[in-house]
């Protein structure tokens, strides 16, 4: 399996474990405000991290890292993911995925298989603007709706999580976004952060206060819904 990054050390990516979060290339989606550009668009041009050269390293930190994240670009496009999934199993750390959902059903495998123990899939917009958020044409929208029910009705720790973005969400999208996932068990928003990484230059974020109203907004639905990476 191939790696174009790594973060040997988070106390953020893995909520309540030390992990490591390791970085694919390629992606199914093109959202304008993406802030992994050259992993989504360019990936052949980016570092490779060999995957003996990944388990050697967890190898030698079991016993201070808990955790490993795999993140992207999309995780759920590679090939041997879950193969790669079972060595780090095999070395006891515990997996953290994170996803767009666009393949509902890699994360079903993954799922049935137990090779999951916490799964965070960005929820980019409701489901009439997914288009515009996640920078396609078309969108197949049932399976985006797949991979709520699935993480919605699974054993493990799961979270649901949008970047507000001006010019791609109003407060009334998450009136609807909310409405969609009642019921989940976690729900986090967090405001776009601009920088040279982005896929597309031009956008913001929100003022606090228009973020805590948003939240508000999808807390008439689920009530865990919280406001991420403003303190």
């Amino acid at each position: 399996m191939r790696f174009c990054g790594i973060n040997k050390t988070t106390l953020l990516d893995y909520p309540g474990h030390v992990a490591a979060t390791l970085f694919t290339g390629g992606c199914n989606m093109r959202c304008p405000f993406c802030q992994n550009s050259g992993l989504v668009l360019e990936p052949q041009s980016q570092p490779e991290i060999r995957e003996q050269d990944i388990l050697a390293f967890l190898q030698k930190r079991r016993g201070i890292l808990e955790g490993v994240c795999i993140t992207g670009g999309e995780p759920t496009l590679q090939p041997d993911l879950e193969g790669f999934i079972r060595r780090v199993k095999e070395l006891n750390y515990l997996v953290k995925l994170d996803t767009n959902g666009y393949r509902p059903q890699v994360l079903r495998y993954l799922l049935e298989e137990e090779l999951l123990d916490y799964v965070a899939m960005d929820v980019k917009a409701s489901r009439e603007h997914y288009s515009l958020a996640c920078g396609l044409p078309e969108v197949k929208i049932e399976l985006i709706e797949q991979s709520v029910e699935l993480l919605k009705n699974c054993r493990i720790p799961y979270e649901f999580r949008t970047t507000a973005v001006k010019g791609i969400h109003t407060a009334e999208e998450f009136t609807a976004i909310g409405e969609w996932l009642q019921g989940c068990k976690a729900f986090y928003l967090q405001n776009y952060r601009d920088s040279e990484q982005v896929i597309e230059r031009g956008f913001a974020g929100f003022e606090r206060g228009q973020l805590e109203d948003m939240t508000r907004a999808m807390a008439e639905h689920v009530p865990q819904a919280a406001l991420r990476g403003m303190d």
